[in-house]
Parts: structure tokens; C-alpha cells; sequence
């Protein structure tokens, strides 16, 4: 059996984005065309990581005493390798350090924020307390008078 000819898409004009909102707009044309289309949500990229150093390297070659001309460059990848290591170590230990401080900031800031917020609370206590206080002296006053 034949198959039934798929339906044509109706050809869309050539939009050339002059700026970077036109071309969020026309993205969003697109996106809002079709609504019952899943969007595709692209996911956080992994960091790049160097590999780990090997358990057991086997050709390991002395400076001197028969080592060829070739392992030279087997030693250079090595330590290139055990430098970039180092350098992403470092970075990573860093970027912890600087996670630290940030959460130390966030928390020292909450902390003065709420000693604030109880302090006025405190002063707007005794404000209403004093009102309080003063409304009962004003009743006493006129219930001595009468």
C-alpha cells in the first residue's frame, strides 16, 4: 500500500535578526509555533577533568644509560600531563576556597540582617508598649476625675 504524501510546510520567509532581542524574539516565534513541542533544555556541561595518574607506568627510562631519542617526547607528554594535573588541583582547591568565603559572607550577612530586623522589632515593641501604657495613664486620669 502507498504511502499518503506527507503535508508540505508552508515555506517561511527569510528573517535576517538585526539584533540580539530580534533574534531572541524570532526564537521564541518559533518555540511558541508549535507549543505542545517539547523544548530541548541543554544540560550544564561537565567540567573538564585531567585524567588520573597511572597506577604502574611501564617504560620508565633513565635520563642517561640507553635512553633513545624518541623517549624524550614520552617523558614531555608526561609531564605536561602531571603539570596540567597540578594546575587543575590547584584551580579546583581555589575555587573551593572561594565557595568557603562566599557561604561565609552569605551567613555573616543573614546574621546582621536578622540582629537589624530584632532590633527594630525590639524598638517598635516598646513604641507600642508606650502608647499602651500611656492610653491606661490617660483612663486612670479621667476615671480620678470623675
Amino acid at each position: 500500500a502507498p504511502r499518503p504524501p506527507r503535508p508540505r510546510k508552508e515555506p517561511q520567509p527569510l528573517v535576517i535578526p538585526r539584533s540580539a532581542a530580534e533574534e531572541q524574539r524570532l526564537r521564541l516565534e518559533r518555540l511558541m509555533r508549535n507549543p505542545e513541542k517539547t523544548v530541548p533544555i541543554p544540560e550544564k556541561l561537565n567540567e573538564w577533568a585531567p585524567r588520573p595518574p597511572p597506577e604502574f607506568v611501564r617504560d620508565v627510562m633513565g635520563s642517561s644509560a640507553g635512553a633513545g631519542s624518541g623517549e624524550f617526547h614520552v617523558y614531555r607528554h608526561l609531564r605536561r600531563r602531571e603539570y596540567q594535573r597540578q594546575d587543575f588541583m590547584d584551580a579546583m582547591a581555589e575555587k573551593q576556597r572561594l565557595d568557603e568565603e562566599f557561604q561565609k559572607k552569605l551567613e555573616r550577612n543573614k546574621m546582621i540582617a536578622e540582629e537589624q530586623t530584632a532590633k527594630r522589632r525590639r524598638k517598635r515593641q516598646k513604641l507600642k508598649e508606650k502608647k499602651l501604657q500611656a492610653k491606661k495613664n490617660k483612663l486612670e486620669q479621667k476615671k480620678q476625675e470623675k
